[in-house]
């Protein structure tokens, strides 16, 4: 609750003194309302396909890899819908490989709560304000579940949808939704997401999760080409119980090495790109590339043979490109945030019980990879 004070302090100043500087304040259009003097909420009915529909999943690059589905569903079913997506700022090029995604609106909640007095973050957020509000939405869906989500559902206009107050990860957060969905508990995340928007726009879920990605295969120049096969090693995360031991990706190397496969292992900070380099000091033919953005990882990954990986975003990025993907637990449950909906996937271990080198191999040879 803390967290969130300083964001909704920002927003509920930004309400009272800036309203000249949004979309239906003083200088702009009117806003459709009903004679209470309320907003009008459309009517899905009203559109049939002509649906326009704003997507509330922010954060973590996971979380986002688990709500692209919705995207696909609902332009499966209304062909014709126009889909806009709000994300944090790191991870908008994740959602704009989405070809069903019209517009990606960014946010910075983070910076902007460690920075409320500071003239960038009122800039930012008057352009936030300005994207939000330029389209009054027919249908808000917030998969997150949390109380920052609901703030930044409530700055756009149009009917808000989000999870009641026995499903809301926060259930506090469910006060604050227009219409609320009760999706049981205990399911993937990528169900609860895909049933969230289903049970909000009305139409039921008969197909599998489909993440509707498009990104271009190719490895960076920081990775030179060898003539070998390539295996993608993402071995970070931010959370050290989520780590596997560095001997573990040293023997799974060389194994791969054995079998005519180069190892490359992406980094995203400094104590990652130390443990690539550890890793890659012990196993021929490994490589460490300089420090890639997501759409140049994006690249990789699909340009990669397979991919074996912690319970990290990345993983579940490659998981949702296609690619044959070893998937390692040790402090999280596979069946909640496993990689999902993938063909060429395997979660291996759970909590208190981690994979072993042998395990990866095998797999990999399951998923015809090696």
């Amino acid at each position: 609750m803390l967290l969130v004070l300083p964001l909704a302090g920002v927003f509920s100043v930004w309400e009272r003194y800036a309203p000249s500087m949004r979309p239906g304040g003083r200088h702009a259009g009117p806003i459709p309302r009903h004679e209470g003097g309320r907003e009008k909420r459309p009517d899905i009915t009203e559109h049939n396909n002509m649906l326009r529909v704003l997507l509330v999943k922010t954060s973590s690059l996971g979380d986002v890899v688990h709500n692209l589905p919705v995207a696909t569903d609902v332009r499966r079913h209304f062909p014709d819908a126009t889909i806009d997506w709000v994300v944090e700022e790191p991870f908008v090029a994740l959602a704009r490989m989405h070809p069903a995604v019209r517009r990606v609106i960014p946010v910075a909640v983070r910076r902007w709560r460690s920075q409320v007095l500071g003239p960038s973050t009122w800039k930012e957020l008057a352009e936030f304000q300005r994207l939000s509000q330029a389209e009054l939405y027919d249908a808000i869906i917030d998969t997150q579940g949390l109380l920052k989500s609901t703030l930044i559902a409530r700055a756009a206009r149009g009917r808000r949808h989000g999870f009641d107050v026995g499903s809301a990860r926060e259930p506090l957060a469910a006060r604050f939704y227009d219409l609320k969905h009760h999706v049981a508990r205990g399911q993937h995340a990528v169900v609860r997401n895909r049933l969230l928007a289903a049970a909000a726009l009305g139409y039921r879920i008969d197909t599998p999760a489909d993440f509707g990605l498009r990104a271009s295969a190719g490895a960076s120049e920081a990775v030179p080409a060898s003539g070998r096969r390539r295996c993608a090693i993402l071995h970070g995360s931010s959370r050290p119980d989520k780590l596997w031991p560095v001997d573990s990706w040293i023997v799974l190397g060389g194994r791969l090495d054995a079998a005519g496969i180069d190892c490359v292992l992406p980094w995203g900070s400094d104590a990652e790109r130390a443990r690539s380099e550890a890793i890659a000091a012990a196993v021929p033919g490994a490589v460490v590339p300089g420090r890639m953005t997501l759409d140049e990882v994006a690249g990789l990954l699909a340009s990669s043979a397979m991919v074996v990986g912690v319970d990290t975003g990345i993983t579940h990025l490659a998981g949702a490109l296609g690619r044959p993907v070893v998937a390692l637990f040790l402090a999280s449950d596979p069946a909640l945030t496993g990689v999902y909906g993938a063909p060429r996937a395997r979660n291996l271990g759970h909590i208190g019980a981690p994979a072993t080198p042998d395990d990866v191999v095998d797999a990999l040879s399951a998923l015809q990879a090696l």
